[in-house]
């Protein structure tokens, strides 16, 4: 199983950008595949006349263990702010310097990739950008972008996938 990246952790700096998501809370341990979220969104963005702007991604708010619930947002970026209503949100991707990296291997096993980033900040002295709520960890940008599909892929190693984490730059 390929782990490894494709590509070194680089620093981006990014404008706002408009997106339109359907947000996901669950606990660690009940992770769902969120194909019928992506299938919802996708329909919904077609019957709205909606383009999109860039691949799928998830966007992290807070991290979920045993005691607390992970939330998401399975979205895509758009060309234009849109008028959202029923589970449907519309949000920004937060201007800023993001720490970037693409993962080449399986969804869903970044460990190596996330670690390697890690490391990465270390060593450059970058921080993370996040906030504390109600004892929670709220991340202000943090990304997987689905650069190629894995239903499209037939060899998973294939897949390739952009981590990005807004920085205190």
């Amino acid at each position: 199983m390929d782990t490894g990246t494709s590509i070194p952790p680089q620093l981006c700096t990014g404008c706002a950008q408009p997106y339109v998501a359907i947000p996901i809370h669950i606990n660690a341990d009940e992770w769902v595949n969120p194909d019928f979220a992506i299938t919802e969104l996708t329909d919904w963005l077609n019957a709205n006349c909606i383009k999109t702007a860039g691949p799928l991604f998830y966007r992290y708010h807070t991290l979920g263990n045993l005691n607390n619930l992970l939330s998401i947002e399975v979205g895509y970026p758009v060309t234009t702010q849109a008028q959202v209503c029923g589970r449907f949100i519309a949000g920004n991707i937060p201007q800023g310097t993001f720490a970037t990296l693409v993962h080449c291997g399986y969804p869903g096993t970044f460990h190596t990739s996330l670690e390697t980033m890690q490391r990465w900040a270390e060593q450059q002295g970058i921080q993370w950008k996040y906030s504390w709520q109600n004892g929670k960890q709220v991340w202000a940008g943090c990304f997987e972008f689905y650069l190629t599909n894995p239903a499209d892929v037939p060899d998973k190693s294939q897949c390739r996938t952009a981590i990005a984490l807004l920085t205190e730059q």
